[in-house]
């Protein structure tokens, strides 16, 4: 299986934010299993984080925007997109300023400073979300529509079409994403001179210039506005002698605008906070189509993970957590240790197994003719599994004590007895603060739901207690 992997050391890029104009120093530093992507922004008071997430977009006008703890990150799509692109899982992104540095408008800058400091593989296996049915947003207003259907990998394939005589109709595909380096990071941000006008009058591109954007020209401008442009980018000429490309710039691909959509397509749908495996077809897509579909996968992520049906179990699979690391973290030690495995974590759900014999102590009193886990111990076992879920929020979990603290909505449906496995299943139902973690739990034997509850578990250090 598939590892998740981070860097081997800090790398730090530097450059002017694109819309702002702002200069920043943008540190990439490796991170911990099950990290994900985190933007610390270390200019601002308190350094707050903001998590790489779909719920946290604020903006897509001309970029997709983060914004959480009353910070907000600026233009991040290309940055994720080199981070996919390399199969990189965990990394804290500390910037000094509101907006990712634009470089050359490509994600070829991010792709070099990443492989720099170099790719480390973690111990914990890597979760994907694998697509089990179609999908689909539509856009009327832009007329733009993004699809995706079941696949064994990440495809991508992109259709553009401005109504440009310059462009044409263009489409470009990503195969899997290992072609992603090679074939699409270097693809450049464009935009039309008639939104170099709007944008440059509405102050929104006070970082813009030649070399870290393509403008298409669609007609020849007049002079009056080469001359306009040639003050505001602040160079010795800027030629648009026909219809083409300012200053006759050279293009790294024919259809590279469309291989640029298609970027913008890898780093936006980042955001659904974890890799995919599907095939995604996108007619016209930008940055609002991009997010909202982004919304429609991860409420779909969601969906499969609190319907009532049981994780899938693969033996042969190497586990989160093994029994060893299992003891190391829970302060519970046999024989009142209740959890064998821990097969999958995130930063809002778990999943956890039992191997239920007929050699657990409690069976020689609790009808030992007709032996029967106590429905109290199913519960324990899924607070333990629970315990987990937020011991992973500290950097020394065996330097904790896990506190169970209610119970609601518990509910018995099926005996657990000698020969079963009890697959648990646990999901935040609210962030977890000051060490209280809110769960939903729901345990199977095969396809039957045996048990479930609502759980509270607070952790705490074990010196303060």
């Amino acid at each position: 299986m598939d590892k998740q992997r981070t860097i081997k050391q800090a790398v730090t890029v530097s450059g002017k934010g694109i819309h702002t104009g702002i200069a920043a120093n943008l540190t990439f530093n490796p991170a911990p299993a099950n990290h994900g992507y985190i933007f610390r922004r270390i200019d601002l008071e308190h350094q707050p984080t903001i998590k790489a997430d779909v719920d946290y977009v604020t903006d897509v006008s001309r970029g997709t925007t983060l914004e959480q703890n009353g910070a907000k990150v600026m233009t991040v799509e290309h940055t994720l997109a080199a981070l996919v692109g390399l199969g990189i899982d965990n990394v804290l992104m500390e910037i000094d300023g509101p907006e990712m540095p634009i470089m050359d408008g490509s994600s070829r800058m991010f792709i070099e400073a990443l492989q720099y400091a170099g790719i480390q593989e973690q111990e914990t296996p890597r979760h994907y979300f694998k697509l089990t049915s179609a999908i689909e947003h539509i856009d009327k207003d832009k007329d733009a529509e993004m699809r995706a259907v079941p696949a064994d990998d990440y495809e991508v394939t992109v259709l553009i079409d401005y109504n440009s005589d310059v462009l044409g109709k263009q489409h470009a595909t990503m195969k899997h994403i290992g072609e992603f380096k090679d074939e699409i990071s270097e693809a450049r941000t464009f935009c039309f001179l008639h939104e170099v006008e709007y944008l440059i009058k509405n102050n929104l591109i006070k970082g813009g210039d030649l070399e870290n954007a393509i403008v298409v020209v669609d007609k020849k401008p007049a002079p009056e506005l080469m001359n306009n442009l040639q003050q505001y980018f602040n160079k010795p000429q800027v030629i648009a002698e026909k219809e083409g490309y300012l200053n006759n710039i050279q293009l790294r691909y024919q259809n590279e605008p469309a291989r640029h959509k298609l970027l913008d397509v890898v780093g936006d749908l980042a955001l659904v906070g974890m890799p995919i495996k599907a095939k995604i077809i996108g007619s016209k897509p930008g940055h609002s189509t991009n997010v909202a579909f982004a919304k429609k996968i991860k409420n779909m992520i969601k969906e499969q993970r609190n319907a009532k049906n049981p994780p899938a179990y693969d033996p042969n699979q190497t586990p989160v957590y093994d029994i060893r690391k299992i003891e190391r973290s829970l302060p519970h030690k046999y024989p009142f240790l209740l959890v064998d495995r821990i097969i999958e974590l995130s930063d809002t759900h778990v999943v956890g197994l039992k191997n239920v014999t007929f050699n657990e102590n409690f069976f020689q009193g609790h009808f030992p003719g007709n032996p029967v886990m106590p429905g109290v111990l199913q519960i324990e076992a899924m607070a333990q599994t629970g315990g987990i879920l937020v011991l992973n929020t500290v950097n020394d979990p065996e330097n904790w004590d896990t506190y169970f603290l209610k119970i609601d909505n518990a509910k018995f449906k099926n005996k657990v007895i000698p020969g079963d496995t009890l697959i648990m299943k646990l999901e935040l139902l609210s962030p977890i603060r000051r060490g209280l973690c809110e769960m939903r739990g729901i345990g199977f034997v095969g396809n039957k739901v045996v048990v479930e509850a609502d759980l509270v578990a607070r952790i705490q250090r074990k010196e303060s207690i």
